[in-house]
């Protein structure tokens, strides 16, 4: 969608620009940091994402001390409860990460980050777009990414059962 109405600039406020942009990145196990760089290159990439909306290096936080732990739960990931505390705070203009999915694998910590973010109005940027939980319609959308999630998990269990 090109309208002018609905794209970055209308999302991205002085307000928003005002707190800090809080880059979120992780990978599930060791193997996958040391075996999958490209990956991992392109979670940091995003930096020039939020560099490219209006902040400033300086302003661009980079969370990654949860390399190698699993999104399963968000107990003993210390990274993860950083991000969860500093929105909370309302320090969060947006919060990036390359897939919404890396953010939590679990469903109740993502929808609980998602609530904290409309709250506080922070925005949220993956690799396929700029996302205002407080926008009706990008609600949606992160609706269907978690519905999609839900339908893949589901397949993947009835491909599993019809094995055996």
């Amino acid at each position: 969608m090109d309208d002018p109405r609905f794209g970055p600039a209308v999302k991205v406020t002085a307000e928003r620009l005002s707190k800090d942009a809080y880059l979120y990145v992780r990978q599930s196990t060791l193997k996958q940091v040391l075996s999958n760089t490209e990956s991992t290159m392109r979670q940091y990439a995003l930096k020039g994402r939020a560099v490219a909306l209006g902040w400033p290096l300086d302003r661009i936080i980079v969370i990654d001390t949860d390399q190698g732990q699993s999104g399963a739960s968000a107990v003993d990931r210390e990274g993860f409860q950083r991000l969860v505390a500093e929105v909370s705070m309302g320090r969060a203009g947006i919060v990036l990460g390359l897939e919404v999915s890396r953010l939590a694998r679990n469903n109740s910590d993502w929808h609980r980050l998602l609530e904290i973010c409309g709250l506080t109005g922070t925005l949220i940027m993956d690799e396929d777009g700029l996302y205002d939980p407080c926008d009706f319609n990008d609600r949606l959308v992160r609706h269907e990414v978690l519905c999609d999630r839900v339908e893949v998990k589901d397949h993947h269990r009835r491909a599993v059962a019809a094995a055996r």
